[in-house]
């Protein structure tokens, strides 16, 4: 699907906003392509400005031992052409203090174009825990940098949504809900398959997704996250629409 229809149908279904993958997520992985004054950025520019969406975050960037931010110039002026507001990334670099200073470095680069960096935890990286991710974050002593909390990332690496408390409110900006089976899956091979094609849409499975939505900041953004199957993409994001607002609206009205 070209992001431009991706746009379209996403404003047709109710979304607020999008995430547009710029960046392969892992080696293979597929993402647009959109040079800044394309035709192709130029229609999903257009395709925005009617559906009256704006694009949230870009995805998906590894920052790893070898990892170079000036790398990642070509996708940032892309973002910034959209008007995207965030970057997600993991952290995958054994050496710690290499990962801060890429990390600051790469915030440094966002903030130039108006943008924030989010950390996402991902159980089978160097940064996989809640606590990892809040201590490198707070080593770069960046503004624009927080912690990007994805449900399912946030039970597989033994958090709950208790551990989100304690946190200063600036640290969590960002949230994605999705829903998996009670178990946790035995290895990294299966974890990495269930992140991937193994998600439920919220409210199908076991995760404590109405305790979580009752303990981050009020203004943290909320996107949802479970990768397509065989189904149509106009069903699918019907049906994550769907799920995720009747999460919420359970959660509000039982506040």
């Amino acid at each position: 699907m070209r992001p431009a229809d991706f746009v379209d149908l996403a404003g047709q279904v109710g979304y607020a906003s999008v995430g547009l993958r710029l960046h392969p997520a892992f080696s293979g992985a597929p993402f647009y392509t959109l040079a800044p004054g394309s035709a192709e950025m130029r229609q999903t520019k257009t395709a925005l400005r009617q559906a009256g969406i704006g694009v949230y975050d870009i995805e998906f960037v590894v920052v790893d031992g070898a990892f170079s931010p000036t790398n990642l110039s070509a996708v940032l002026d892309s973002a910034a052409e959209l008007g995207a507001r965030r970057l997600s990334v993991c952290g995958d670099d054994p050496d710690n203090g290499r990962f801060v200073a890429n990390l600051s470095a790469l915030a440094e680069l966002t903030a130039a174009v108006g943008m924030a960096v989010d950390l996402e935890i991902m159980p089978w990286r160097q940064i996989g825990t809640l606590e990892t991710a809040v201590r490198a974050v707070a080593a770069t002593r960046m503004t624009n940098v927080g912690v990007l909390v994805d449900a399912l990332h946030l039970a597989r690496s033994g958090g709950s949504p208790g551990d989100l408390i304690r946190l200063p409110p600036s640290m969590i900006r960002s949230v994605q809900l999705c829903d998996a089976q009670a178990e946790r899956p035995e290895d990294t091979a299966a974890l990495i398959a269930e992140a991937r094609g193994g998600r439920l849409l919220p409210g199908f499975g076991a995760l404590p997704l109405g305790d979580l939505l009752g303990v981050i900041p009020q203004d943290a953004v909320i996107s949802v996250e479970v990768p397509k199957g065989a189904e149509p993409g106009e069903v699918h994001l019907r049906a994550l629409f769907d799920a995720t607002t009747r999460i919420l609206h359970t959660r509000r009205s039982a506040a």
